[in-house]
Order: structure tokens, then sequence, then C-alpha cells
């Protein structure tokens, strides 16, 4: 498996921009699937982007579809998601994931982060 470290997380105004960051450690990373969840005080973990190995395909439910982006760097192993045009329904905690297999489902993804809180008052 794959230790995962986001950060970058913080308090924002609605209308702001945000850039998580997620290092892994490892030798294996381009060999990875990566994803961002993220889950808001009573509700369940949901999906909110996913990259291929290259980097070449990308996922995006379309509460988050023109917003954010998600990016990779396989030379410094780490995972990006740049959020824009933050709202007060983004408030979660965001946690980055990896996965052997192209998914948008929680379940395929065996390695995760302990997370970031991204609060965004309006």
């Amino acid at each position: 498996q794959v230790q995962l470290v986001e950060s970058g997380g913080g308090l924002v105004q609605a209308g702001d921009s945000l850039r998580l960051s997620c290092a892994a450690s490892g030798r294996t990373f381009s060999s990875y699937v990566m994803g961002w969840f993220r889950q808001a005080p009573g509700k369940e973990r949901e999906f909110v982007a996913a990259i291929g190995w290259r980097g070449g395909t990308t996922y995006y439910p379309d509460s988050v579809k023109g917003r954010f982006t998600i990016s990779r760097d396989n030379l410094k192993n780490t995972v990006y998601l740049q959020m824009n045009s933050l709202k007060a329904e983004d408030t979660a905690v965001y946690y980055c994931a990896a996965a052997r297999k192209l998914s948008t489902m929680v379940g395929d993804f065996g390695s995760w982060g302990q997370g970031t809180q991204v609060t965004v008052s309006s």
C-alpha cells in the first residue's frame, strides 16, 4: 500500500480558491489511480475527483465539474486538487485516496490519507 498525506486545507470565503496537495510515499505512485473524496458532518463520504495513472483521464461529479481540477505529478509523487469558486456546500474533510483501477467508488480505493478540513464561509 501507499501512504498518503494531505495538506492545503483551510478557511476561505465563498468564491475563493484553494489547492489541496497529497504527497505519497513509495516508489510505485504512478501505478495508482488517485482520487479525492470528501465527507461533511452527518453525511456519507462522496467522490470528488479521480485521475488515471498518467493523468490523461479524469472524472468529476456534476457538483464540482468546471470548478475543481485534479492533477498529478508522478515525479513528485503528488496529486493536487485545485478548487475554484468555492461554495459553502463544499465544506467538508477532504481525503486523498489511491486505487489499483479507474473508479469513482469509495470501496475501490484501498489507501487513504488522514484528511484535511476545508471550510467555506458564505
